[in-house]
């Protein structure tokens, strides 16, 4: 369980209505009208960053009351789900049984073994977006536990071979949502699908 996550802490994430810089920039990579999964998705800021976009959006999460305040959409399905037990949210029995999505987006949480999981969920060509807290971030404030800060290239790590990257960052965010140390990824799941004679994969626009 994910301990660092107090209610203080929670609330402080709450209160925050702008879309990460990183989510509102790569977002248009999308694929139109794909399905679309936003994990831990707290107040649902990045949830309607993808349903301004046409997008239907499942969004998950331990407590989903806060998601109660986004407007009324019929593209929007609210999950709640308690992603830290010995249940997986796509297992079978569990609310994501059999799904595939064209985006993941993870924002502010990590719980890494949910990994192999989202990484088989997501349908070839689909966008993956992660922001998280990363070693380093002790310093300045919770996270603190290293269970629960990415090392140093872990999500390149995690999906290499799998995915072309299309954007990394590893660093003190002073500007963004919450100040800290943070790794950001940008990955597209479309390794094997080249219609280029050197195999490299499509390219995209940032």
């Amino acid at each position: 369980m994910n301990n660092d996550i107090t209610p203080e802490k929670r609330q402080r994430h709450l209160k925050i209505t702008k879309p990460s810089p990183w989510v509102a920039r790569f977002a248009p990579i999308a694929q139109k009208n794909t399905a679309v999964l936003d994990i831990a998705a707290g107040g649902g800021r990045h949830s309607q960053v993808f349903l301004n976009q046409g997008h239907p959006v499942t969004a998950i999460d331990k407590n989903t009351t806060a998601l109660s305040d986004l407007p009324h959409q019929e593209n929007l399905k609210i999950v709640k789900f308690d992603m830290e037990t010995d249940n997986s949210m796509f297992a079978q029995g569990s609310p994501l049984f059999g799904q595939t999505f064209g985006v993941i987006v993870v924002v502010n949480y990590l719980f890494r073994p949910l990994f192999p999981g989202l990484m088989d969920a997501l349908a070839p060509g689909g966008l993956f977006l992660y922001e998280t807290f990363a070693l380093g971030n002790e310093a300045y404030a919770r996270p603190r536990n290293p269970n629960h800060l990415l090392k140093s290239g872990e999500l390149l790590e995690l999906t290499s071979g799998q995915m072309q990257i299309v954007a990394y960052e590893h660093g003190i965010v002073e500007n963004g949502d919450i100040p800290g140390v943070k790794q950001r990824l940008c990955a597209v799941k479309d390794m094997n699908l080249s219609k280029r004679e050197d195999n490299e994969p499509p390219t995209h626009v940032i």
